[in-house]
């Protein structure tokens, strides 16, 4: 059985590490379901979210859809090791928040994940590189039918699924798209697009989801309609505008060339640079340095190292991942010191094995 230290050893399936993904990173579908007469999570006792997780595991543990699973109870989990799920987008904060009662099946390759007793019973997502929206959506809406047949889920005739937050209400699906957008962050051209973004009923978010920044100018665009709406309307939609804004950043990249080519080389170079040679980098700082460096890897204008090593580190050079490369919890000061040796030895490997 797969256990939760051999996730390190593979890359994570919302980024297809080395992949030709380029500005569509990966695309993600999720669904909020509750149970037919049960109180929501919120509002329950521990006893009775022991004795849910007890109902429920059993039965999502043995749908064919996940082969064999990881099998994780919260309340045995390190913090260390709930920051490495957090930072794999493989369960959400508010989960890792919970105790007893609460917990995560996983999918051995990481593709499909189901949390327990989270906000709602049950937040399954299913996760793929680029831009494989409806094919999540497809794959979870057949595990989704898979749990239906045997739980009776809380629904609606009028209103559809019942969820404990009423904006998820209805459909209880959020579909998003990662997109990697360097180019309209140096236009000064993201805000633009943003604003028009959220005009059009679709919410933007940060590389970790909602409530965080955009580190190293990763930007998650998803539904913020479930009500009355079908799911393929919805995902039609995301998909059109997320292409829009594709074609917009390889256009602001374009003009980045044609018009600041001295200043784009310099922000690319001293990325390179910098990561080449740091003894601290904190979290932040080192998202930025990846962004540019994949940037000039997409560019063409940096060859030194492959696209796999700067994808695989966007997630090793997180807090969690680095305390357990390194084995023991370390304080935010000893992570900086240990994200600069990770990426000077992961990016000396590479460049001896490719050059």
């Amino acid at each position: 059985m797969k256990t939760l230290d051999d996730l390190l050893k593979q890359p994570g399936a919302w980024l297809n590490v080395g992949g030709n993904t380029g500005v569509l990173v990966s695309s993600r579908v999720r669904l909020a379901r509750n149970i037919e007469g049960e109180a929501f999570p919120g509002w329950a006792g521990e006893e009775e979210s022991v004795r849910l997780w007890n109902e429920l595991r059993p039965v999502i543990e043995s749908l064919p859809g996940l082969s064999s699973p990881l099998v994780l109870e919260i309340a045995d989990l390190s913090c260390v090791d709930r920051d490495v799920l957090i930072e794999r987008h493989l369960m959400s904060r508010d989960l890792a928040g919970k105790g007893r009662g609460s917990g995560l099946i996983l999918k051995r390759d990481e593709s499909m994940a189901v949390m327990l007793n989270e906000e709602d019973h049950l937040r399954m997502q299913v996760m793929s590189p680029g831009l494989k929206v409806m094919q999540c959506w497809q794959e979870i809406n057949a595990l989704d039918t898979e749990i239906e047949s045997r739980i009776a889920y809380a629904f609606s005739p009028r209103l559809g699924y019942l969820t404990a937050c009423p904006t998820n209400v209805g459909t209880g699906m959020r579909a998003s798209v990662m997109l990697h957008l360097p180019g309209l962050v140096l236009m000064n051209e993201i805000n633009g697009i943003i604003k028009g973004v959220s005009k059009i009923g679709l919410v933007v978010r940060g590389l970790w989801g909602e409530g965080t920044d955009a580190s190293g100018n990763m930007f998650q665009i998803s539904n913020q309609v479930t009500l009355g709406e079908k799911e393929a309307a919805i995902i039609e939609r995301l998909e059109k505008i997320v292409l829009e804004i594709a074609e917009h950043e390889k256009n602001a990249r374009a003009r980045l060339i044609q018009q600041r080519e001295t200043s784009l080389r310099d922000h690319i170079g001293r990325a390179f640079g910098i990561m080449s040679q740091a003894y601290l980098l904190n979290s932040k700082e080192t998202l930025d340095l990846l962004s540019a460096l994949r940037l000039g890897i997409d560019l063409g204008l940096v060859t030194d190292w492959p696209k796999a090593v700067i994808d695989e580190l966007f997630v090793l050079i997180q807090p969690g991942h680095l305390q357990k490369w390194e084995g023991k919890a370390i304080g935010a000061e000893k992570r900086d010191l240990a994200r600069a040796r990770l990426v000077r030895e992961r990016l000396a490997e590479r460049r001896r094995k490719t050059g």
